[in-house]
């Protein structure tokens, strides 16, 4: 007779991550089948899943190993912010091509904020995902005048530029380490945490560093909760 066993529980290293989507506009996708080895989006075509993953030390650990894109993080963080979430674009072929992190907290204005920062290469179009543009880069033209903000990567100042998005959130775009970087805020006052303050961003690959991070419930920015 057929016993009926519980399920086993999920091995506590093992981190969840919800169904990939588009990282252009994050719609369903389907897998590489015996005619495809690509991930298609009924858009966009052939593209590079994007997954997300709850914030906790494990996701910490498995998004980092062997990526060759940043994971940037604003350290310290801005008094009562916590990092809500992960996200990482690319599959076994490619590795990973683009990298997000996600921190929430009080806004500089009112009521909660939330900040999405991306690291990918050109072309993959998951920042312009976030900040609401059509295409897969900022455009042309976009870093024409000064730069609307500063921000320091390992240490180096690197130019940031507002690009006009969707209007309930900010947007700021530019270069580090050969990659974009985007800095998209929630609401579009959260901009000013960009602007006027000179946020110090961290590479969560770097491993020459102890981090104790605080981690908050997942970003609903980052969409469907793994």
């Amino acid at each position: 007779m057929a016993l009926d066993l519980p399920a086993p529980a999920e091995a506590p290293w093992i981190t969840v991550r919800a169904a990939p989507t588009c990282p252009r506009c994050f719609g369903t996708l389907r897998p590489p089948s015996a005619w495809s080895s690509a991930w298609r989006c009924g858009v966009h075509g052939a593209v590079l899943p994007f997954h997300t993953r709850r914030p906790s030390s494990e996701a910490l650990e498995v998004i980092r190993k062997d990526a060759p894109v940043p994971f940037w993080l604003p350290w310290p963080l801005p008094a009562g912010w916590l990092v809500t979430g992960f996200g990482d674009a690319g599959d076994e072929r490619t590795g990973t091509r683009a990298g997000v992190v996600a921190c929430s907290g009080p806004s500089v204005t009112h009521g909660p904020a939330d900040l999405v920062i991306v690291a990918e290469e050109p072309g993959m179009g998951l920042g312009a995902a976030f900040a609401g543009l059509d295409g897969p880069d900022p455009g042309p033209g976009f870093d024409a005048g000064p730069p609307n903000a500063k921000v320091e990567t390992r240490g180096h100042p690197t130019a940031l530029w507002w690009v006009e998005g969707r209007p309930d959130r900010a947007v700021y775009v530019g270069e580090a380490m050969g990659e974009w970087l985007w800095v998209i805020g929630w609401p579009a006052e959260a901009g000013c945490l960009v602007a006027l303050t000179q946020l110090s961003l961290r590479d969560l690959r770097d491993h020459d560093q102890e981090l104790d991070l605080p981690f908050g419930a997942f970003s609903p920015r980052l969409g469907e909760e793994p």
